[in-house]
This record gives C-alpha cells, structure tokens and sequence, in this order.
C-alpha cells in the first residue's frame, strides 16, 4: 500500500526500494489505475502487471449490471423498477452459483426462459465461469 493515488507516489515508493528488491519482483498485481501499470512498467520493466482478482470480478460485475440495464431499457423503455424480473434478479445475478437458494434459481430459470433476456443470461454465464475459475484451488485447472 501506497500513499496516494498516482503515477508518480507509485513510481517514487517503487525507485526507494532497494535494486535487490526490485529485481525480484516478479508480478504486480493492482486495480485497473493505469498510472499504477505504467509506474510498474518504468520501475520494474522484467514484472508482469495484472490486475488483482476482486477488481477482475468487479469489472465483471459491472459489465453484467450495464446488460441487464440496456435490455431492461430496450424491452421496456424505461429503467428498471421493482415489479420487472431484471430489475428484481439484479442481486440474485451477482451470486455464485453454488451459494444460490432454490428460491434464486428458479428466479434465475424464469428470468432466463425469456428469449428477450439471452444476452443477460450470455453475460450472467461468463460472469459466473471467472468467479468459479478465481475460487478453483488448482491453478492449471482454473485456467482452462
């Protein structure tokens, strides 16, 4: 951890540490700040910058909200309110798949009966394979 939120606080911490340290850093992990990227790539040019697996999920989760807003948008023509199933699911599609209650996967099996709902239900899919691949203990596997 880094005081303050900048290339340059970044790449400053990183030229402290002493040159045996720093070429023994292998990977960097960090959000999506791309000051923090280009900081690594000046400091420790041999490192592999990636971004840390909450914010991964995240970026994830995000893309799957923005999906369920246009296609509640583009069937209904106005955002989502508590009667309408995209709108209600909303919570219920950011949970892993072995955590879901039979209540929530029949809300899920409904909610994806629609034909009109396939790129939420696309999207949910991708959604849930990178939460079960970071959970996976077994890296090679997790990878495939």
């Amino acid at each position: 951890m880094v005081e303050g939120r900048s290339k340059q606080a970044f790449k400053t911490w990183l030229s402290e540490r002493e040159e045996a340290w720093r070429n023994r850093v292998e990977v960097v992990a960090m959000d999506g700040f791309t000051g923090f990227k280009t900081a690594t790539t000046e400091e420790l040019p041999e490192a592999v910058a990636v971004m840390d697996p909450f914010h991964v999920v995240r970026l994830a989760g995000d893309a799957l909200d923005q999906c369920r807003r246009r296609v509640q948008q583009a069937i209904h023509g106005h955002r989502g309110r508590k009667s309408d199933p995209l709108y209600s699911a909303r919570r219920t599609l950011h949970t892993g798949t072995g955590l879901l209650t039979d209540k929530q996967r029949q809300c899920l099996e409904d909610l994806f009966a629609a034909d009109e709902h396939v790129e939420v239900e696309a999207t949910w899919g991708i959604y849930q394979r990178m939460i079960t691949a970071y959970r996976e203990p077994d890296r090679p596997r997790a990878a495939s």
